[in-house]
């Protein structure tokens, strides 16, 4: 018996000095029943026995095994011994049985610092008991327990969870004094919770006083450092640290956001000769990358090279089709997608974004859409809810929408924003204000596409002065600094008021200057209200920033023409042909229920039913005529169907 119980304790001994898997039980299922043998035997458990079982509980085998020792344990009178109440501790919080790990620590009437660390980890490692760790951790210091790197590592872990600052930096402090400051562990975990408290350069200065540093120390610092991501890594290489996995993911990112085309390929060139293409976190990170580069055909191509695909492969490069102009290869994609793998929130969020920016697809795909998401029971989910709200809107159906919105259960603040940005689409200030009032009073707070969407309603409906209001509310009140978009919806409300001034004022306090849409926004304005001057202020610099740009072209032809200055216009027209700047075609797009979609421009007569066409067209121009006159008489009544009925029976067009 004597034999068993050294074997068993030789073994455990060599799991631990060597890993689980390198010498002793290769599996937790074989020391447990090695140990079941024992117990079978007659062999008396003591202490150590039981520590040692208690470390193979890994699986739910395993737990249910260890809740039948904890009997055992308390049968016997072991649950006095410390080293028995620090392993079911950690049994329990390994499988999220908190209180119960709790209970334990809290019936030890003997509690070594292995003991508080025990419970300190299992707060930090669930994530939802970060204000159950700091209070643990105060204990600790209030009664004296000598603290340790893992102490320490636990509680800053807790603070980053609860974005609890305040206290982060006393543990801080706290740790530096008992000089655990520069512990390579501690300052990792310091590192990553600066970052979540989003106070970037505190963590930059962790990293900087730190003597020796790790793979997790250069990762944490590439990830935060975007600008300086490369360069990080360069450094990494040279101070002789070997990247892993998420290195490479938190270093392709920042590559991605910072479009370094050239960085990027030589990078994807590192991950080839050093194999971690075989990675699938990195090659879907390389996929999202070529995306963002704009290179589609790189992006594919890293995807087929692919030896697994899972859902996360198939998202990345379905949001790269959507996000580069291409939303019928993304629905496409789609639907190649859900044939390999389950599709999850995000698929779903990535192909209705597709659908509802695309004009040449179809309502009825997205309906088709709408319908595989119910059948994978996702239409309660926050996300896809948002996008198919989002979806009908942009596709005219904003009765679907409201549906989609009203059968949502949890509204989050993405949901109440969709709706909003429907209305506000739709021209509809009245909806868009009561809907924004109702999202208030549920304590929802909006976001900086919360007030665009607001702003755009105003500008609509031309109500520039609560447009202004609220625009400095989101400023003031809300603390959301205003994005490029936000000045220039603000510009378009002001221009069509015909309050050109102080659109002009409101240009030139953007800052980074102005981009593109606003410019052309004013002078959009300008041509309305025809102001000739301010307008070719505006033109000047909108040519120097786009010079093939055809719309400042056409604005400017356009306010000149309704001046009767003809002689303007001609010369507008000229430097166009000269520099080779073509007018863009205005296109649209029909919905047929037997033929799809057919797209058309004016004056087109492609469609084999063109003539028809044509013939409904003047009769619905006859009638909108009729009406017009009548409306003005004041004699619009029943007969109207009647005359409408008398003109399509004439030109055979049926009812």
């Amino acid at each position: 018996m004597k034999l068993l119980l050294l074997l068993l304790s030789r073994l455990v001994a060599g799991t631990k000095n060597r890993g689980a898997k390198s010498t002793g039980f290769q599996k937790s299922e074989d020391a447990l029943c090695f140990a079941l043998e024992m117990h079978l035997r007659g062999v008396v458990f003591d202490a150590v026995t039981y520590t040692t079982v208690l470390a193979f509980c890994l699986d739910h085998e395993g737990f249910l095994f260890g809740l039948q020792l904890h009997s055992l344990i308390v049968k016997f009178g072991l649950d006095n011994e410390v080293f028995v109440g620090n392993a079911l501790i950690t049994m329990y919080s390994r499988w999220w049985h908190l209180g119960e790990a709790r209970r334990v620590f809290d019936e030890m009437q003997n509690k070594d610092l292995v003991s508080w660390n025990a419970m300190l980890s299992g707060y930090t490692q669930e994530g939802n008991y970060g204000l159950e760790a700091i209070r643990a951790f105060i204990e600790m210091v209030r009664q004296g327990i000598r603290l340790d790197h893992v102490s320490f590592t636990s509680a800053i872990s807790a603070c980053g969870h609860e974005g609890n600052l305040g206290v982060g930096k006393q543990i801080h402090g706290l740790s530096l004094k008992m000089g655990y400051g520069n512990h390579v562990s501690v300052a990792n975990v310091l590192m990553s919770t600066y970052s979540k408290c989003d106070v970037a350069s505190d963590a930059k200065l962790v990293f900087d006083r730190m003597h020796d540093r790790n793979v997790i120390s250069w990762t944490t610092m590439i990830s935060l450092s975007e600008e300086d991501a490369v360069s990080l890594f360069c450094q990494m290489r040279l101070d002789g640290v070997y990247p892993n996995e998420v290195t490479f993911i938190g270093l392709l990112h920042a590559i991605s956001i910072k479009k370094f085309v050239k960085e990027g390929r030589t990078i994807h060139g590192f991950c080839i000769k050093t194999n971690f293409v075989s990675e699938l976190n990195v090659c879907n990170s390389l996929v999202t990358m070529y995306a963002k580069f704009e290179s589609m055909q790189e992006s594919k191509k890293v995807f087929e090279e692919l030896n697994y695909k899972e859902i996360i492969s198939w998202n990345a490069l379905i949001s790269g089709y959507a996000q580069n102009g291409l939303p019928q290869v993304a629905f496409h994609t789609f639907f190649l997608a859900i044939k390999e793998s389950k599709p999850n929130q995000y698929t779903f969020g990535s192909v209705l974004s597709a659908i509802g920016a695309a004009e040449d697809i179809s309502l009825k795909h997205g309906q088709r859409c709408h319908s595989h998401i119910i059948k994978y029971g996702l239409d309660t989910d926050p996300i896809v809810c948002a996008a198919l709200l989002d979806m009908y809107a942009k596709r005219g159906s904003i009765s679907e929408s409201q549906r989609v919105f009203d059968e949502t259960s949890e509204r989050r603040e993405i949901a109440w924003t969709a709706i909003i940005s429907a209305y506000a689409r739709h021209g509809d200030y009245e909806s868009v204000m009561i809907w924004f009032k109702k999202m208030e009073n549920e304590g929802i707070r909006p976001d900086s596409i919360t007030f665009l969407s607001i702003l755009t309603g105003c500008g609509r409906k031309g109500m520039v002065d609560m447009g202004r209001q609220l625009f400095d509310s989101m400023v003031k009140d809300y603390q959301i600094e205003a994005s490029p978009e936000h000045y220039s919806c603000m510009v378009d409300m002001l221009g069509r008021a015909g309050r050109l001034e102080e659109a002009e004022e409101l240009v030139s306090q953007i800052p980074g200057g102005p981009v593109l849409s606003v410019l052309q926004s004013l002078l959009g304005a300008c041509r309305i209200h025809g102001n000739v001057e301010m307008g070719e202020r505006v033109a000047n610099v909108l040519l120097e920033m786009e010079p093939k740009e055809s719309g400042s072209y056409v604005l400017m032809s356009n306010l000149y023409a309704e001046k009767g200055d003809w002689e303007k216009v001609a010369k507008i027209r000229k430097g166009m042909r000269e520099k080779g700047v073509k007018k863009e075609v205005g296109f649209s797009w029909v919905d047929v229920d037997i033929d799809g979609l057919h797209g058309f421009s004016s004056g087109d007569q492609s469609h084999p039913k063109s003539k028809e066409i044509f013939r409904m067209a003047e009769c619905l121009g006859s009638e909108m005529k009729y009406l017009r006159e009548k409306k003005r008489e004041g004699q619009i009544n029943g007969n109207v169907i009647l005359y409408r009925t008398e003109i399509l029976e004439n030109l055979n067009m049926g009812d």
